[in-house]
């Protein structure tokens, strides 16, 4: 009997032993899955974040390239260029500088440059007077056009030279003087300010004479 209760208690601490064994496997084990998968989480984190930092880095990038572009593509050489002068940038006015004494009188027609920026006048403004008998071109004088910059502000002028009636009769009524600058087609009418009469002609030519950009005496100011 003593052998027997022997056994039975060998058999009962084995059991005991196994039990034991077992539980405090399944312990670890429960210890080890959660840190397995704290890491796999932190390690997919890290590899995700990584990744979200690397896509911000090429959007930023392609943003950065774009702005690159756009101030590259502002045309900032074709602001450095000067222009030809428009009519609309310019402030047009015509007065008499006919002096005492002369055979002929004159017109000095100034263009003042009001555009807010450089421009270039080249060579002869279209001129035709209106008169009562329909519309007279004036005939350029021949004298050399040379280009110039006419600077913000700046004022250029030309002269206008016609016969003075001395005749005695009515004349060739004068009602405007229609001025367009040169390569323009846009013109402006102004009042003439000479003589109110030209002598009658027989219709052989011109009897106005235009001459260049900076023929008049105030020259370019």
């Amino acid at each position: 009997m003593r052998a027997q209760k022997l056994t039975f208690a060998a058999l009962a601490v084995v059991a005991g032993l196994s039990l034991t064994a077992c539980q405090n496997g399944d312990e670890d084990m429960g210890q080890i899955a959660p840190s397995s998968a704290s890491t796999a989480s932190s390690t997919s984190g890290g590899s995700g974040s990584g990744g979200s930092d690397q896509d911000g880095g090429k959007d930023s990038a392609g943003k950065g390239a774009g702005g690159q572009g756009t101030i590259a593509g502002t045309g900032s050489n074709e602001n450095g260029k000067v222009g030809k002068c428009r009519t609309d940038e310019l402030e047009i006015t015509a007065t008499d500088s006919t002096i005492d004494g002369d055979t002929d009188g004159t017109v000095a027609v100034e263009l003042k440059n009001g555009g807010g920026r450089d421009c270039v006048l080249s060579g002869y403004a279209g001129v035709d007077l209106k008169t009562g008998s329909g519309s007279l071109s004036a005939e350029r004088t021949g004298e050399k056009a040379t280009p110039m910059t006419l600077k913000d502000g700046k004022s250029v002028y030309f002269g206008i030279n016609y016969p003075i009636n001395t005749s005695g009769g009515s004349g060739v009524r004068i009602t405007g003087l229609v001025v367009t600058p040169p390569d323009e087609t846009k013109s402006v009418t102004l009042d003439w300010p000479g003589a109110d009469t030209l002598p009658v002609t027989d219709g052989s030519g011109s009897q106005v004479k235009v001459g260049p950009m900076g023929s008049a005496g105030q020259g370019e100011g």
